[in-house]
């Protein structure tokens, strides 16, 4: 006997937060028994006066586990075959949507998705055609409940995941064990983020040359041996070789393309037949940078912009001139109703460095 006394409920759904005497009831247990009564009693403190206690709601979460009547399959025993067979209905329509705005790459999102909106976004203005032109949608839409619509943000990208997973499975399947090239780009999202982009060129059963995107992977910096950490931890979540590579396409920065310390030399250590190609794409467009320059109406061209955003940002003045003829113009078209207005729309910047990639 250990002479000590525990918390059932702070056992089961407990979280260790340091609040005061939870941790004792849980771990050690409680065998100060000086302060079992009294003010200061140990238990009238675990228990707390807040109904939002960590004890309080341990309870309240165990008394939910016992409750029978609340239990999952017995909620799902009591739909009919005809709820089942509208839920699904309703749940096909969402996938349609999701399926075709992913197809033809159309963004899903509204600025603004609520039911006074004009223009609730693509994905729920599809909605809207669907039930349009099937009564039997709508009615089911209509009277669905609101924890069970189908719609939402979270469900749109649970089914958008779904279809990634099947494409990445059959991306897979049809590489099987024949060698592959990769191809790599790094580019900073609008969240700030880097994000990897990987594609796999590969030739299929039929001796077809096939290239297709394979997905995005964060990574926290675009150093050669942190973007050789997420191609191999890609390559090995879906079980390829690394051995099979038998190219690598990238663009001409240092960091990819370095004799000894690039990307390129990095796998190239690891497989000796990853052989570098320079991207087709990033000498075309070297190219045309190099060609336009040649030309003097659009070198003067972007050579006086150049001029115009150094005199800009140079100045503090300037900024706040442009700042406000930015601001009055915003503001000229708002009352135009040519703009829409609310949180996050119509930011006031500054001018950008200008860039080749721009």
């Amino acid at each position: 006997m250990r002479d000590a006394a525990y918390c059932l409920p702070c056992f089961v759904f407990h979280s260790l937060n340091g609040v005061m005497g939870q941790n004792t009831f849980i771990v050690g247990g409680f065998r100060n028994w000086k302060k079992f009564r009294g003010k200061d009693c140990y238990f009238q403190c675990h228990i707390g006066k807040d109904p939002n206690s960590a004890y309080k709601v341990a309870e309240q979460m165990c008394k939910d586990l016992t409750n029978q009547s609340q239990h999952l399959q017995r909620v799902v025993n009591h739909f009919t075959i005809e709820q089942i067979a509208n839920n699904r209905l309703q749940l096909k329509a969402s996938i349609f949507i999701v399926r075709y705005l992913a197809f033809q790459a159309i963004a899903f999102r509204g600025r603004d998705e609520s039911f006074s909106s004009l223009n609730r976004g693509n994905f729920f203005e599809s909605l809207g055609i669907v039930t349009f032109w099937n009564k039997e949608v709508a009615e089911i839409i209509e009277k669905a409940p609101k924890n069970a619509t189908y719609t939402s943000p979270k469900i749109q990208k649970e089914i958008l995941h779904v279809f990634s997973a099947k494409v990445k499975k059959a991306i897979r399947e049809e590489i099987s064990d024949a060698k592959f090239c990769i191809m790599v780009d790094e580019a900073r999202d609008e969240s700030m983020k880097e994000q990897m982009a990987m594609v796999f060129s590969y030739v299929d059963a039929e001796g077809f040359v096939k290239e297709h995107f394979f997905g995005l992977i964060h990574v926290v910096d675009t150093t050669a041996l942190t973007l050789k950490k997420g191609i191999y931890s890609l390559l090995s979540q879906r079980y390829l070789d690394i051995q099979n590579i038998r190219g690598q396409r990238y663009d001409g920065a240092s960091n990819m393309r370095g004799m000894w310390n690039g990307l390129q030399a990095l796998i190239l250590n690891d497989c000796p037949y990853t052989y570098f190609i320079h991207c087709f794409a990033h000498c075309l467009q070297l190219a045309l940078v190099k060609t336009s320059k040649q030309v003097n109406a659009i070198s003067g061209f972007f050579l006086t912009l150049l001029f115009l955003i150094k005199i800009v940002n140079a100045s503090c003045k300037r900024n706040e001139q442009l700042k406000v003829v930015n601001a009055n113009e915003i503001a000229h078209l708002i009352d135009l109703e040519e703009l829409k207005t609310g949180s996050g729309l119509n930011q006031i910047g500054t001018l950008q460095r200008l860039v080749e990639t721009r």
